[in-house]
């Protein structure tokens, strides 16, 4: 009987109940960061997400791991959300628009102070997901600025910037009726995207580049 060499046999394929309880925890854990911040007990998400501790454990060896996989997911959704508007055939920034708006209820605002403190932002999974969520934001835009109807002088990080800020509040401020007011002030901020500029701004078109340097 032929033998099969250890290098080519396959991974068993998780099974549909492993990976639904995975996708529990992840969502369960994303809406708890928002809301308390990465501190949330693992406990407390276990129940939440309706599965035990062991569970847990078993998917995400600590809680970086599971601090990651919530980023890597809301960059993933955002990601998914730019492709539909680079789908879309009509007019390029309302397809900016809509995305902004889809993104913006990702909640990013809460889950950026994540990034900065706990765990290594030079993960390749995270740089991976970061990767694609800039290009796909920058395309969306060049599209919008070679139709004549975006300004030439704001990039990528100043969208982003504007999206995690007037998002949400950041987690656990207790300010839930601040969540009203965020598409009535997204709009505004996307208004004075439109070209063609009622003014100069100051400085120069902020890039995610911008925004990773140190500050002194």
């Amino acid at each position: 009987m032929q033998t099969v060499a250890p290098e080519q046999r396959k991974a068993p394929r998780p099974r549909a109940d492993a990976l639904r309880n995975r996708e529990r925890i992840v969502a369960a854990a994303r809406e708890m960061f928002t809301e308390h911040g990465p501190d949330v007990p693992l406990d407390d998400i276990a129940r939440r997400a309706g599965v035990g501790n062991a569970t847990v454990y078993r998917n995400f060896p600590d809680r970086d791991a599971l601090v990651r996989e919530v980023v890597c997911s809301v960059m993933d959704r955002t990601a998914g959300a730019a492709e539909v508007a680079l789908a879309e055939t009509g007019d390029a920034f309302e397809a900016l628009e809509r995305f902004v708006h889809v993104a913006a209820d990702e909640r990013i605002s809460a889950l950026c102070p994540m990034v900065a403190t706990t765990f290594d932002k030079f993960h390749p999974d995270l740089e991976a997901a970061r990767e694609r969520v800039e290009r796909l934001v920058a395309e969306v835009m060049d599209r919008a600025r070679t139709a004549g109807q975006l300004r030439d002088d704001v990039g990528v990080g100043d969208l982003m910037i504007a999206v995690a800020q007037l998002s949400r509040p950041p987690a656990g401020t207790q300010c839930p009726n601040v969540d009203r007011f965020v598409h009535r002030h997204l709009q505004l901020f996307l208004d004075g995207l439109r070209a063609p500029a009622r003014s100069a701004l100051p400085g120069t078109a902020v890039t995610m580049e911008d925004l990773r340097r140190p500050c002194h």
